[in-house]
């Protein structure tokens, strides 16, 4: 939690606005801390990855799951902290601000506010039908194209696709080096503090177009 709080304090001279802006990323976060004896909170958004890796590059997808089982471990540091290590300070900032005006949902903070048990973001089905144009502006543009698609969905967040971006961007070294998770890890690992923000956010929305198109041919 350490690598999403230091941005806001080092940014914010008061001490209780950086407080509040933290407590609300958290609350953006939550579900990833949330575990149990048998899960991991960030379980959902790795088993989402999978399917879009699935989806988008199978051959890619296949050499995984023989490496590691397609649990796709390895990107549980990107997702919990926000590629905070991934990329130098400037450009995480510069990550996260672009990363949240994308994923802005007019009703967000109602959404913050609903119980784990209770919830049921992502499970309606009908929301674009209940959505005109004039509202759907009011959407960032990853979530616009979710909410078109009918695929309002939290486990399918902008970050996973960023995930995704570096994954095709390691596509041929994940093809011909990794012979074990290990492998994996050290592939994947060499984009730390050197990861190119905004091109990672371009290949994302290029990846989750890609995705949307291929699961309505579903």
């Amino acid at each position: 939690m350490n690598d999403i709080c230091s941005p806001m304090v080092i940014l914010m001279e008061n001490e209780a606005d950086a407080f509040w802006c933290f407590e609300r990323a958290m609350r953006k976060l939550r579900e990833n801390f949330r575990s149990s004896a048998n899960s991991l909170g960030v379980q959902s958004q790795l088993n989402s990855l999978a399917g879009i890796i699935r989806a988008v590059d199978p051959k890619l997808h296949e050499h995984l799951e023989e490496l590691d089982g397609g649990q796709y471990l390895f990107a549980l540091r990107m997702l919990m902290v926000l590629f905070r290590r991934e990329l130098s300070f400037v450009d995480a900032l510069y990550l996260w601000e672009v990363m949240w005006a994308m994923e802005y949902n007019p009703n967000i903070f109602s959404v913050y506010e609903v119980s784990r048990s209770r919830s049921s973001v992502g499970t309606d089905v009908n929301v674009a039908s209940r959505i005109d144009n004039k509202q759907l502006k009011q959407y960032g543009k990853f979530e616009r194209q979710n909410i078109k698609n009918e695929r309002n969905d939290q486990k399918s967040a902008l970050a996973v696709f960023l995930v995704a971006s570096v994954l095709e961007t390691k596509n041929k070294r994940l093809l011909k080096e990794a012979k074990g998770p290990e492998d994996v890890v050290k592939i994947v690992g060499d984009i730390t503090a050197s990861l190119d923000a905004k091109k990672a956010l371009n290949n994302a929305l290029k990846i989750q177009k890609k995705y949307l198109r291929k699961a309505r041919q579903l």
